[in-house]
């Protein structure tokens, strides 16, 4: 039976425009479901959505919440995700107006989880905000990335969830 054969019924909720205005009591717990079930693709897809929905809060805003919910390792992932698409002009413009110009000359190597524990939540805001306008993929990558790490993404709350949710539920639709 394939994912989409077991997810079916719970997704088919989640296919009406009304399930984002008003998540459901139980979307913490569907996206679990379909977060273990799911390709990694799909789910990183559905992320996109959300972080790219007018219904949930600027990208920006909502990386500066992940990365002060995560580990030093899921820290330092996120930060080195939005640090590779960014270009070195505008990177050690960013990381200096944060006051992390040190970290601009080590932007080609990867930043450590010590590293990335002294960022500030607010330097990840700004260096998020500028890596989303000068080059859009960057959700894409940073999706592909919180897709690995599901259960940390629930902390963006059941609208974020319910966005992500729809997402995926109207790409099954289409298949």
């Amino acid at each position: 039976m394939s994912w989409t054969d077991q997810l079916g019924g719970l997704l088919r909720q989640y296919t009406s425009g009304g399930a984002v205005a008003q998540p459901a009591p139980d979307v913490h717990a569907h996206f679990d479901q379909v977060a273990q079930a799911a390709p990694t693709s799909v789910l990183a897809e559905g992320l996109t959505a959300a972080f790219n929905s007018d219904k949930t809060p600027a990208f920006g805003q909502m990386l500066s919440n992940l990365f002060n919910n995560s580990s030093g390792d899921q820290k330092a992932g996120m930060i080195n995700q939005l640090l590779s698409s960014v270009n070195p002009a505008t990177l050690t413009q960013v990381l200096s107006g944060a006051g992390l110009a040190g970290l601009a000359g080590a932007a080609g190597s990867k930043l450590t989880p010590d590293q990335a524990q002294k960022i500030s939540p607010e330097a990840v805001q700004q260096l998020a905000t500028h890596a989303q306008k000068s080059n859009p993929s960057v959700v894409d990558s940073v999706s592909a990335f919180y897709a690995q790490h599901s259960g940390l993404v629930k902390t963006l709350g059941g609208t974020f969830l319910t966005v992500a949710l729809a997402r995926i539920a109207e790409r099954q639709r289409r298949a």
